[in-house]
């Protein structure tokens, strides 16, 4: 009997608070028998592939399960540059003091994380040099978070360019190519509790807090007239839009053996308080795609005659 484990180059792509998601997907390919030899990922990919190829996933996740709503506002550092409304330092910082940084060469997991430099308008990719470094540049989501300087270059969120980042995973020899998309079909019906999740109402109250504690933040920054518009809820539908059209054109080019959705509507791009609620939703979505990978992969006459079962008799 063959019990060779199956080797899997894992691409993980953008979508803010969505990329909780990814966590719940490495849960579920370790538990079924995968090996995990290659991560690519953008943004939260980069974030969450970043720390399981350091070793740190379980660490991170019993981290930002238990942080509560209001820790989750004191990570964020006001910037008084113009440029962005939050330095983005403060986060980085934490999960460094958390996970411990690491240079990427020494992993023992492949790794790229995928940035934007906004002067070339092109990828980089970091496949060396300090891991929080790279994620850093990763996730600098625009207005949001500063650009992170380096070589003379201004590197932004990868997901504007590469949302799912397949490319670098091309060369890899391994048996798959697994890809997780955070910009799958809405889809608000599917979403269930592992765990008695919080109330609606105070989910709500929640955002509109963080929607106007940033919005407040903006005005102040930039001295600009009330608006009813709402700063951060424009920015981030608008970039969510754009890397759900971007993700179309890349799958397009370069078809994963599996594709695991995680739909758009599962939570908005900075709902972090939902974390485990989002780990479970990227469990049924990672099963889901995998039962049907493997129902793909049976010899045809299995699946065009599936054996007979005998009905229970009737009782009398």
């Amino acid at each position: 009997m063959n019990t060779k484990k199956k080797s899997v180059s894992l691409v993980l792509g953008s979508g803010g608070a969505r990329g909780l998601a990814h966590i719940g997907v490495i849960q579920v390919l370790e538990e079924r028998g995968f090996e995990i030899r290659s991560i690519s990922g953008s943004s939260m990919g980069a974030l969450i592939g970043g720390i399981y190829a350091a070793g740190e996933l379980d660490s991170y996740t019993k981290w930002i399960c238990a942080l509560e709503r209001l820790d989750m506002l004191r990570l964020l550092d006001v910037s008084f540059s113009g440029s962005a409304i939050f330095k983005g330092e403060r986060i980085i910082n934490t999960l460094k003091e958390l996970i411990g940084d690491r240079l990427i060469e020494n992993l023992p997991i492949s790794f790229t994380a995928v940035a934007t430099d906004l002067d070339e308008e092109k990828e980089v990719w970091f496949s060396k040099g300090p891991l929080f470094d790279a994620i850093r540049a990763s996730i600098a989501f625009p207005t949001i978070f500063s650009a992170f300087p380096f070589a003379d270059r201004k590197l932004v969120d990868g997901g504007l360019l590469n949302p799912i980042p397949i490319a670098p995973t091309l060369h890899d020899i391994t048996d798959l190519t697994i890809a997780v998309s955070l910009s799958g079909k809405a889809k608000s019906h599917a979403v269930t509790h592992r765990s008695p999740g919080k109330p609606p109402q105070n989910r709500n109250k929640y955002r509109r807090m963080v929607v106007e504690f940033i919005d407040g933040l903006q005005k102040k920054v930039n001295g600009g007239p009330e608006d009813d518009s709402g700063f951060f809820d424009v920015i981030s539908k608008t970039i969510d839009t754009m890397q759900h059209s971007i993700t179309r054109f890349r799958l397009a080019a370069y078809s994963p053996d599996v594709l695991i959705e995680i739909p758009k509507d599962s939570c908005t791009i900075y709902e972090f308080d939902r974390a485990e609620e989002l780990i479970e939703i990227g469990r049924m979505q990672t099963e889901t795609a995998l039962n049907a990978y493997s129902c793909s992969m049976q010899p045809a006459h299995m699946i065009s005659n599936p054996p007979v079962r005998k009905k229970p008799g009737r009782m009398r």
